[in-house]
């Protein structure tokens, strides 16, 4: 019988290898030939040749392969680009380093490795135990005979540098493997700003503080290799943590705030929050009555509105009636007193009258202006809302007017002061270097800023904020203290004192000038007023950071640009 010929499969090869391109043609048409050879072999009876053809056919084939390989790996150590996850080079999860304003590390990215074993492909657990332990003696004997013992691949260490991961890895261990990983790593002593910078989770997204309000900037600069700057100095960071410390110890104080501002720029110096191995920044989300702070804006409102000027009188000689209410100061005075004696001695009685004269509309737009009816604008999302009145009565306007009725948070409260020792413009603040580029809102007038800064330091000078007073630095401000809510009453046991202050409070109102809050809650000593216990500390703060920031000393008493002292009021207003 004749044998089925081979060659009408051919020819449909043949005929669809005209349809393909030239390289893929020339392949098919070699393929032929050496099909085309067996074939002749065969015919010619040489099945020898037949032998040869295959054999020399497997050979080029192995040949062209690892040839491939050959060339593929040389690429892959020579000349292709260094895998992005390796330290160095930034990878989709890498975030840029953080900085203060002067460059200095706060938080950076880091290759960390993680290690495997595998006991099915461990030669000598025995061996293995010994020497792993001999190259990392703290890692921990059971957890690793776990492992070596065990029935499957388990971790058995993470987070370790490339110096850990290169000494276990020399030892040539069988089973013995590692992943690499990001971290992220704060390299501050002490946890210092930890509450401002927050937290990155194990997959290198923002959690928390700065980590998470700038996350997506983070990512977009670590990605450019470029670093990200934020406002606070860490020279002022570290004075500020150290005074809110000491503050907490002489005053026995349950927790603590304390921040630093530019209120020209609204950018964050410093920001610290008490005790310091919390997780909550009290800063932006604690919630508190601040007592004669408030003190502040009422008057301010007063003065912007024409409702008061310096000289207006208020009669404080006995105690102020709202219906059954009775208001009374703590520092009676029990006299009339001008609108600025009113602010120098804190009187409630004085303060009541004046929001209760204003109305309900007034007090309400410009504490609205102030920024004290909605959350602080500042980038931190923990920044919290705060607690306002529901109807604006009379007896509300009272409360109101020297810091009841109304929780804020610090951030709130060292805002709206800025704005009225700037020249009366709301600046948000911010944590990025050079602020948050926002265009500010005029809120007061220039002229109630000038009387606002000679209110403040004429309270430091001569009023309750005396304990503030830095020797040539012209320091200004206000006391507040309130009692808390125990669920009944006002508890005078379990308080909250706090001071705010400005320096330089003399100058042009566009000079450099800063802002210190200082808020001790639930102080164990007693007095427990803001003036006590926590006067003090904004007086050292601001003894401490004024070379950091050019402030240089002159005379205690106001002094003008140009050198002119003792000015009046009238100076200061010819300087604007």
């Amino acid at each position: 019988m004749r044998r089925p010929s081979a060659r009408g499969p051919l020819k449909d090869l043949e005929s669809r290898a005209r349809r393909l391109s030239p390289s893929w043609r020339w392949l098919a048409e070699a393929v032929w030939w050496i099909e085309h050879g067996f074939e002749r072999a065969r015919a010619d009876a040489r099945p020898e040749e037949d032998s040869r053809v295959r054999i020399f056919l497997v050979m080029a084939v192995f040949g062209l392969v690892f040839s491939g390989l050959a060339l593929r790996a040389g690429y892959a150590a020579l000349l292709k680009p260094v895998d992005a996850g390796y330290a160095g080079v930034a990878s989709d999860r890498s975030r840029a380093d953080l900085t203060d304003r002067n460059g200095r590390l706060l938080a950076t990215d880091v290759i960390f490795y993680a290690m495997f074993i595998d006991p099915s492909q461990v030669w000598d657990r025995d061996v293995a135990f010994r020497e792993i332990r001999r190259a990392m003696p703290e890692l921990d004997a059971d957890r690793l005979k776990g492992a070596l013992w065990g029935d499957r691949q388990v971790i058995v260490a993470s987070g370790l540098t490339p110096q850990e991961r290169a000494k276990v890895h020399d030892l040539g261990l069988g089973g013995v493997t590692f992943s690499m990983e990001d971290g992220r790593v704060y390299p501050l002593e002490g946890g210092q700003a930890r509450h401002l910078i927050g937290a990155t989770d194990t997959g290198g997204q923002g959690i928390s503080g700065v980590e998470l309000a700038f996350d997506k900037e983070l990512r977009a600069d670590g990605a450019a290799g470029e670093p990200f700057a934020l406002s606070i100095d860490l020279r002022i960071q570290g004075v500020v943590e150290s005074e809110l410390a000491t503050a907490m110890a002489e005053t026995q104080a349950k927790a603590g705030v304390a921040i630093v501002t530019n209120v020209q720029t609204g950018e964050v110096l410093a920001m610290a929050s008490w005790p310091d191995s919390g997780s909550r920044n009290l800063a932006t989300s604690g919630h508190y009555e601040m007592g004669s702070v408030f003190k502040s804006f009422t008057v301010a409102a007063g003065l912007d509105t024409g409702a008061a000027d310096m000289a207006t009188l208020f009669d404080a000689s006995e105690p102020f009636m709202i219906g059954n209410r009775r208001i009374t100061d703590f520092h009676a005075q029990n006299r009339v007193m001008t609108l600025e004696e009113v602010y120098l001695h804190s009187s409630n009685i004085g303060t009541s009258r004046l929001a209760v004269q204003m109305g309900p509309d007034v007090m309400k737009d410009y504490f609205g202006r102030l920024g004290l009816l909605e959350r602080a604008p500042i980038e931190l999302v923990e920044s919290a809302a705060p607690r306002v009145p529901r109807d604006w009565s009379p007896s509300t306007l009272a409360s109101l007017s020297f810091g009841y009725g109304i929780m804020v948070t610090p951030v709130q409260v060292i805002t709206a002061v800025g704005a009225l020792s700037n020249g009366g413009r709301y600046v948000p603040l911010s944590l990025r270097k050079g602020g948050a580029g926002t265009e500010p809102v005029q809120v007061v007038s220039t002229q109630t800023s000038v009387n606002m800064l000679d209110l403040m330091r004429r309270n430091v000078v001569r009023g309750s904020g005396g304990r503030a007073n830095a020797a040539g630095l012209r320091v200004g401000g206000k006391t507040g203290s309130a009692n808390k809510w125990t669920g009944s009453r006002y508890d005078p046991a379990v308080a909250v004192g706090t001071f705010i202050g400005v320096f330089p409070s003399d100058g042009p109102l566009d000079a450099p000038r800063y802002a210190i809050l200082v808020l001790v809650d639930e102080p164990g000593s007693y007095p427990r007023t803001g003036g006590f216990v926590a006067a003090p500390a904004v007086g050292r703060i601001a003894e401490r950071i004024a070379p950091f920031v050019g402030v240089k000393r002159a005379d205690d008493a106001w002094q003008l640009a140009d050198g002119r002292p003792n000015p009046t009021l009238k100076d200061m207003e010819a300087s604007l």
